[in-house]
């Protein structure tokens, strides 16, 4: 309280005001029409006559309007403490009852104001506690409903990504079995290539496009035209298993959810009583990336994109499953119909080699019998030259028989002799030459078979040896679909 003025029997005070904070006491707002004017003059005396207040009530003037008067009056008068024994009572008894009278009620009002506003208050803040309170436990509900999406889509998450591992290694497994395949197939290739170069040594008559031949160029074909499936496949399954966008969306997904959950499960937990809450200026102003149903979509988009990608990885490995067994079916049934053919060509060139052996060997008895009659006829040619001597030796000797006694008698007979025997010679000497060009054909024709013979034992040798004893080599059937 401030001290004002006072006289001898009364001190007069009125409640020290502040200029930040506005009174909230009763007995504060029970003073009404503060007097600033005291403050500008500490020395002004509020002291009024009775005849001044009844010389006023003649003023035509309200109560409130008249209090407004008075105090206007009151301000605008300055008494000094010297004067104050010269002044009479300012008040009348019924002025002080009204005046008392007026503070109770003044007083009445303001407590039931104030009991309203207490009461309203008491209401208000029990309301707002339950509202608060009942907001708080919607807020827990709902971040623990979202924690629980959270778990389902992590689940659905780490599921496809555990399918998503398990297809990825299985086409990793059937890659690698399609490599191995495929480097299978160079030894076969290598076989049926030089195959090919070694009967290109055939010589004369046998170098022939025979079945052979053909079906060892028909498996370079297949060959070749297997390799060349297996590495379209294969380059499909590097792409496929390169292209790992799906499941590094999902992991970057399934990354975020974690890292969500861990933060809503803090949230979820957190109590007022809890560590670590505090005021965050602006934080309701934050704008958010993505609404419920674009966040459910997002994470449902992975799943099915990855669910395509596991699907055309599936597709792809049952392609490459029935493409192995394709090409390991395709090789080994053409390297069969290879050796099939080699084995028909080696018993043909072998029964060929047989025959030509056995006309060999009756070519050679025919050269030695031939040989033995030429060698006959020498030996008759030289035994007819005597007995043909001796005949013309006669006849020579008779012609010198004189006169008369040179007759065409019975011995003259020896020129028909002489003819006989000449003419046997000539008919053998026709026979030698006969025998002796025979024999040269025998001979030519020895010379053929043996230059045969040794054609046919080379190829046997080709079909036989060398090309028989790479082919024995040739992979199974698990290592032509990639099994070790």
């Amino acid at each position: 309280m401030e001290l004002l003025g006072s006289t001898l029997t009364t001190t007069y005070a009125r409640p020290k005001t502040s200029h930040f904070l506005p009174a909230i006491s009763t007995m504060a707002s029970s003073y009404r029409n503060t007097q600033p004017a005291l403050l500008r003059s500490p020395s002004a005396n509020m002291w009024r006559t009775n005849s001044y207040y009844k010389s006023s009530s003649a003023l035509p003037l309200t109560s409130s309007t008249q209090r407004d008067h008075f105090d206007l009056v009151r301000a605008n008068t300055t008494f000094y403490p010297s004067n104050r024994t010269l002044l009479t009572n300012r008040y009348t008894p019924d002025d002080w009852y009204k005046s008392n009278h007026s503070n109770y009620r003044e007083s009445e009002s303001s407590r039931k104001s104030a009991e309203r506003l207490r009461k309203d208050t008491i209401r208000l803040m029990q309301d707002k506690e339950q509202l608060t309170r009942r907001t708080q436990e919607n807020t827990s509900k709902n971040i623990a409903e979202r924690v629980n999406d959270i778990v389902f889509w992590r689940s659905e998450l780490s599921h496809e990504i555990d399918n998503m591992v398990t297809e990825i290694a299985a086409l990793s497994e059937v890659k690698k079995r399609l490599e191995r395949a495929l480097a299978e197939t160079e030894g076969p290739l290598k076989v049926s290539q030089e195959c090919l170069y070694h009967r290109e040594k055939r010589m004369s008559i046998d170098l022939v496009r025979d079945d052979v031949e053909k079906d060892l160029i028909k498996e370079v074909e297949v060959i070749k035209s297997c390799q060349e499936r297996m590495r379209r496949h294969l380059d499909r399954a590097i792409a496929q298993l390169s292209n790992r966008a799906a499941q590094h969306e999902l992991e970057k997904d399934m990354s975020d959810k974690v890292s969500a959950q861990r933060i809503d499960d803090r949230c979820h937990h957190l109590r007022n009583t809890s560590d670590g809450i505090g005021y965050y200026r602006g934080i309701d102003r934050i704008d958010h990336v993505s609404l419920p149903d674009t966040w459910s979509k997002f994470t449902d988009d992975n799943i099915l994109h990855s669910q395509s990608e596991r699907a055309n990885s599936h597709k792809l490995r049952d392609e490459i499953e029935i493409l192995l067994n394709t090409t390991s079916n395709e090789m080994w049934n053409q390297f069969n119909n290879a050796n099939v053919a080699f084995t028909n060509r080696i018993s043909e060139t072998a029964d060929a080699k047989n025959n030509l052996q056995a006309h060999l060997a009756k070519t050679l008895q025919e050269i030695f019998q031939t040989e033995m009659l030429i060698e006959s006829l020498k030996k008759a040619l030289r035994d007819k030259e005597n007995p043909l001597k001796v005949a013309q030796t006669r006849l020579e000797e008779r012609t010198r028989r004189p006169n008369v006694e040179l007759c065409r008698d019975n011995p003259h007979h020896l020129v028909g002799e002489v003819r006989e025997i000449e003419d046997t010679i000539q008919k053998l000497q026709e026979r030698l030459m006969e025998a002796e060009n025979a024999l040269q054909i025998l001979v030519k024709t020895k010379v053929t078979l043996e230059h045969d013979l040794s054609i046919k034992a080379h190829s046997l040798f080709l079909d036989q040896e060398k090309c028989m004893g790479m082919r024995k080599s040739f992979p199974s059937l698990p290592r032509l679909v990639g099994y070790t």
